[in-house]
C-alpha cells in the first residue's frame, strides 16, 4: 500500500462513521422481510403412558418375553418325555398270515391257511437309573428356562425403561427448543422493526433471521428424535404404533451401595440363572453312577391267535428283564469327563456374572452420584444463561450493543438448556441402571 492510500482509507472510515441516521437507513428499502410467524409443526398424537404401565404392558406383551415363556413349557415337555424313561408301558400288537395252503396238505393241518394274531405288552421298569436321572436333568433345564425367562423380562423392562426415559429427553429438548424459537422469533421481529423505522441496520436483521433460522432447523431434529424414541418404545411394548411418555418418572427408593452389593447377588435375575445353570451341572455331574448301574423291568403279555394248532388261543407269558452293562469302549469314561468340564466352565461362568454385577452396581452408583451432581450444575448454568440472554437483550434495546451479544446469549442459552436436559436424561438413566444393577428392577 502507499503511504497516501492509509490516510485517505482512514478519512473514509470516519466520514462514513458519520452520517446522519437518515442516510444510514437507506438500504432499508431493499431489506429482506420479516420471518413469517407460522405455526411450529407438532409430531402426530400417540398415547401417553406413565412409566409403570409401560413397563407391564412391555412385560406382558414383548415378543421376545413371550418366547421366553414358550421356553418354559418346552422344558414342560421335556420333563414329560423324560418321566416316560422310568414309566410304565402298553403296546398292542397284532398281525395277519396268509399261506399258500394249509400246512400239511394233506391230513390235520397244523398251520391254517389264514393266521391272525394279537397281544398286549405291558413293560414295567423296577430299576431304571437312566430314567430317574433323566427326569431330575429335565427337570433342572425347566428351572433354568425360568431363571433364563426371568432374566429376559429384566433385560426387556431395562430396555423399556431406557426407551420411555429417551422419549422424556427428546421431549425436553423440544420444549427447550421452543423457548428458543420464540426467543428468536421475537428478537427477529424487533430487529426488523427496528431496521423499517430508520433506527436499525440491515446485518441486524439478517442475523436475528439467520439465528431464528438454525432453531427452526435444530426443531426438526429434535422431532426426528422424538419419533424415534416414540417408536422404539412402541416397538418394545409390542404396539402396533408408537407410544409416548409423561415426562415425569418415578424410580422409586433407591438402595444404599452396601445393600446394592448385596441384592445383587442374591436378587439378579441373570445371577440366579447361572446358579441354577451351576445346580444343574453338579446333579448331572453326580448321577454318571446311573451308567454303571444295572436295568430290570418285568414284562407281561397276554395274546390271542388262530390258524394254528402248535400254541394255544389264548394265554400269556411273563418276563424279568435284567441289563448288566460290561464294558461300552470308555463311553461312560468320556461322559464322566464331559461333565467334570461343564461343572467347571459353570463355575467359572457364575464367578464372572458376579463380578460384573458387583461392578456393575458401583460404577452405576458412581455414575448416579456424578450425574446429581453434573444436573445440578447444569441447571444452575442453564439459569445463568438466560440471565445473561436477557441483560443481552436489555443492553441491545439500550443502544449500548449490538445484536451480536444478544445472538451469542442466546445461542449459549440454548446450549445451556440443551445440556441440561442431556443432565438430566444421565441421571434418570443412572437411577434405572443403579435399580436393574441391584436385582431392584422390574
Amino acid at each position: 500500500m502507499r503511504r497516501w492510500q492509509l490516510p485517505l482509507a482512514s478519512v473514509c472510515l470516519l466520514c462514513l462513521a458519520g452520517r446522519p441516521p437518515a442516510r444510514a437507513a437507506e438500504p432499508a428499502t431493499s431489506a429482506p422481510s420479516a420471518p413469517a410467524v407460522e405455526p411450529v409443526p407438532e409430531p402426530p398424537d400417540a398415547p401417553r403412558l406413565a412409566f409403570d404401565e409401560a413397563i407391564r404392558r412391555a412385560l406382558a406383551r414383548n415378543p421376545t418375553v413371550a418366547v421366553a415363556l414358550a421356553e418354559i413349557r418346552r422344558a414342560d415337555a421335556l420333563v414329560q418325555e423324560a418321566r416316560a424313561g422310568w414309566y410304565p408301558s402298553l403296546a398292542g400288537n397284532g398281525s395277519y398270515t396268509r399261506l399258500d395252503h394249509d400246512r400239511p396238505r394233506n391230513g390235520p393241518s397244523v398251520l391254517k391257511e389264514d393266521q391272525l394274531y394279537g397281544s398286549l405288552t405291558l413293560t414295567v421298569p423296577l430299576v431304571a437309573p437312566q430314567g430317574w436321572t433323566a427326569e431330575r436333568h429335565a427337570e433342572d433345564s425347566r428351572r433354568i428356562a425360568e431363571a433364563s425367562a426371568a432374566d429376559m423380562r429384566r433385560l426387556v423392562a431395562q430396555a423399556t425403561g431406557n426407551a420411555f426415559i429417551a422419549v422424556i429427553a427428546q421431549r425436553l429438548q423440544l420444549r427447550s427448543n421452543d423457548t428458543a424459537i420464540a426467543n428468536s422469533r421475537a428478537h427477529a421481529e424487533y430487529a426488523h422493526t427496528r431496521l423499517l423505522g430508520g433506527i436499525g441496520r440491515s446485518i441486524d436483521d439478517v442475523r436475528a433471521q439467520q439465528d431464528l433460522a438454525t432453531v427452526m432447523a435444530q426443531r426438526q431434529a429434535v422431532l426426528t428424535g422424538l419419533g424415534r424414541a416414540r417408536e422404539a418404545l412402541g416397538v418394545l411394548m409390542g404396539a402396533a404404533e408408537p407410544v409416548d411418555a409423561v415426562e415425569t418418572v418415578d424410580l422409586g427408593a433407591l438402595p444404599s451401595l452396601a445393600t446394592a452389593l448385596d441384592d445383587a447377588t442374591a436378587r439378579r435375575s441373570d445371577v440366579q440363572a447361572q446358579k441354577a445353570r451351576v445346580t444343574a451341572a453338579e446333579t448331572l455331574r453326580k448321577d454318571t453312577w446311573a451308567y454303571y448301574a444295572p436295568y430290570l423291568a418285568a414284562v407281561g403279555q397276554p395274546f390271542a391267535q388262530t390258524g394254528q394248532e402248535i400254541l394255544p388261543k389264548l394265554g400269556w407269558q411273563a418276563q424279568l428283564l435284567l441289563t448288566l452293562p460290561l464294558y461300552d469302549g470308555g463311553q461312560r469314561g468320556g461322559i464322566a469327563h464331559e461333565r467334570d468340564a461343564t461343572l467347571d466352565e459353570a463355575r467359572l461362568d457364575l464367578d464372572a456374572v458376579l463380578r460384573q454385577a458387583r461392578s456393575e452396581v458401583r460404577v452405576a452408583f458412581e455414575s448416579m452420584l456424578h450425574a446429581d451432581q453434573a444436573l445440578a450444575w447444569a441447571r444452575d448454568a442453564a439459569a445463568l444463561a438466560k440471565r445473561a440472554y436477557e441483560l443481552a437483550v436489555l443492553a441491545y434495546k439500550a443502544g449500548a450493543t449490538t445484536n451480536l451479544e444478544v445472538i451469542d446469549a442466546a445461542r449459549q442459552a440454548r446450549d445451556a438448556d440443551s445440556g441440561a436436559a442431556a443432565a438430566g436424561d444421565v441421571a434418570r438413566r443412572a437411577r434405572l441402571d443403579l435399580l436393574v444393577a441391584s436385582g431392584h428392577f422390574p
